[in-house]
This record gives structure tokens, sequence and C-alpha cells, in this order.
């Protein structure tokens, strides 16, 4: 298999779309707007910090998604599509991944913000696989808990393994693309990693290693 491996946030899209899904209930008041900016906001700094606690933020995001029912949630998020995520698709995004369609290479888009946010954005990209944290569901609901391990710093390779392994398949060569430096573990384990748009502490890294450094932002 020759594998490609893409980051979301600011690196597929122009923004953070976790931290936008939480703006976006603000904007909609469907949540309480001091408790809710508060803590979303906190959590986004810890995670550009690096420090952030990746099971306490999902279950944070999945306590909206706990209390209501899956067709209330698909159309919440479909407008969420619309008003806030095509905007923000980077088309340099969109080109790369075109072009390692074109070459018969494996696409997988590999983050640390939940499945039930990310799912559709993969599908607007045209991209199958998707590997993300993943929210519990038990009986047709979300339990408010997460799943497994975070897909999130060291855990996006833990993901990465396990998909695999459940394929049965073993990787020939291999491209990483993220703006984080979250996501040093991901690109020091692929032959090919590339630094997008990438945040000071992954900027110095890339050019430590001589890695590409490209530009996608819109």
């Amino acid at each position: 298999m020759k594998l490609a491996l893409f980051d979301l946030d600011h690196t597929l899209l122009n923004i953070d779309s976790d931290h936008a899904w939480g703006e976006f209930l603000i904007h909609k008041q469907l949540v309480d707007e001091a408790r809710h900016r508060a803590r979303n906001d906190q959590f986004y700094q810890d995670y550009q910090a690096g420090t952030l606690d990746a099971v306490a933020y999902n279950e944070f995001v999945f306590e909206f998604l706990s209390r209501h029912d899956m067709d209330y949630l698909k159309t919440i998020h479909a407008e969420f599509m619309q008003q806030v995520i095509l905007p923000a698709m980077r088309p340099k995004g969109m080109a790369a991944i075109l072009q390692h369609q074109q070459a018969g290479h494996q696409i997988v888009i590999i983050t640390a913000t939940n499945s039930f946010v990310t799912r559709p954005i993969a599908d607007a990209f045209g991209v199958a696989d998707l590997i993300a944290s993943q929210p519990e569901i038990c009986d047709e609901r979300y339990t408010g808990r997460l799943q497994g391990e975070p897909c999130f710093q060291a855990g996006k390779l833990h993901h990465l393994k396990q998909w695999l392994a459940e394929r049965g398949a073993e990787i020939e060569e291999s491209w990483g693309y993220s703006d984080s430096f979250n996501d040093r573990f991901l690109l020091e384990f692929v032959d090919h990693p590339v630094a997008v748009n990438p945040d000071t502490r992954l900027h110095a890294h890339a050019l430590a290693h001589v890695w590409p450094v490209e530009d996608w932002s819109i």
C-alpha cells in the first residue's frame, strides 16, 4: 500500500473544526454561551500547547451529542457544513488529495477531532477512509463517553496501526501532511513528511529535519 495521510484541522481546513463546532453551537444558542466558550477556548489553548487532556475534551464535546437524537444532530451538522466548513476547505488541500488519488495511493484523513464532526467533512473532500476519535454509541444514541483511545499525538499512530492490522495491509511508501507539532509522531513515522502552514514548534522541527514546508492557506 502506498499511503497518504492527511491531518484535517488547519491542514485541509483553514480552521479547527472541533473548536468551530463549539462556536457554531454558541451562535445557534444551543449551549450556554459563557460556560461553553470558556471551556472550549481553554481546551483549544491546551491543544495548541500540546497539553490537552484529550479524553476530557472529547467528553466535553460529547455532552451536547448525548442530549439529542441522531436525526436532530444530522440536521444541525448539515447547517454547520454549509455555513462553516465548506467555506474553510482549502483548495490546495483538495488538490493534494486528488494528486495522490490519481497516483493510485490510498488516502486517509487522520484527525484528533471526533468522527461525528469529521465524517461529513471527509466525505466533502472525497475521502472514504477516516481515522478519528470515536464517540461511544449505545441504542442509537451517543452516550457522552469516548470509545477507546483518543486519536491524538501518539494515539494517531496507535489508531493507524490498528487500521492497517484490520486490513492486513503493509505500507510500501507513505506521505504525511500536518500543521501541528502534536503530529510529530505521525510525521516521523512516514517516509515523506510535509509541514503544512506549521505552528511555531512544528516549523522549527521541520527545518531541523529538512522537511518540506508548504503554504495551503486560503
